[in-house]
């Protein structure tokens, strides 16, 4: 389960489902998967799935970590400072630190913190800058960031998020319902904001507050 070839299967099978950047195949064959999921659900850890954490929250399925970061870096972009929105068990969180030299990252569930900077610290990832905060409102006393990655869907972009990139950033997250989501990228440019939609993802709901 936790063997070098059962990742290497996850990375093959990203592969064929279209992930292309090798900077981030490398940093998903690099992190652990199993460390972040309930050791009851650890046979799961590398199946393209989904997998509940509790408090009503969910690991994203590995093809939707990978997509995502392969879109914060598209176009030749290396970022140097990100925001992740939705810290949750800190898989997604894990990546980007591999990926990006200095990340933050907000979670509205306390409990769900506490076990994402133990995780983290189980793999010896340190850098990252966990804060328990309402995701909403990004992290305004760390802004601007370069990129920001959301990890929970939001019924239409936020200005207030958009204010908190800096000029040339790029914004990646899930807009819509329960019914209907996809995946947009939001590029901030010097004439405004450029969307463009990508695919169809399943997220659970950006909520208010923090627990």
């Amino acid at each position: 389960m936790t063997s070098e070839r059962t990742r290497r299967r996850m990375i093959d099978r990203l592969r064929e489902n279209g992930i292309r950047d090798e900077r981030v195949l490398a940093a998903m064959y690099e992190i652990p998967r199993h460390v972040f999921v309930d050791p009851a659900l650890s046979s799961r850890a590398y199946d393209d799935t989904s997998l509940p954490l509790g408090h009503g929250q969910t690991i994203s399925q590995p093809w939707t970590v990978a997509r995502m970061s392969e879109l914060l870096l598209a176009d030749g972009r290396q970022p140097q400072k990100v925001l992740e929105i939705g810290t949750g068990c800190g898989y997604q969180t894990a990546v980007l630190a591999r990926l990006i030299r200095e990340v933050y990252s907000v979670e509205r569930i306390g409990a769900l913190l506490d076990r994402a900077r133990m995780n983290l610290r189980t793999v010896k990832l340190v850098t990252p800058r966990l804060v328990h905060s309402d995701g909403r409102l990004g992290l305004i006393e760390a802004a601007p960031f370069d990129s920001i990655l959301m990890a929970a869907a939001a019924p239409a972009l936020s200005e207030e998020l958009i204010n908190q990139l800096a000029p040339g950033g790029r914004m990646v997250l899930p807009i819509g319902n329960e019914q209907e989501q996809y995946l947009w990228v939001v590029d901030k440019t010097a004439h405004g904001v450029n969307r463009t939609r990508y695919d169809a993802v399943k997220f659970v709901p950006l909520l208010p507050g923090k627990s």
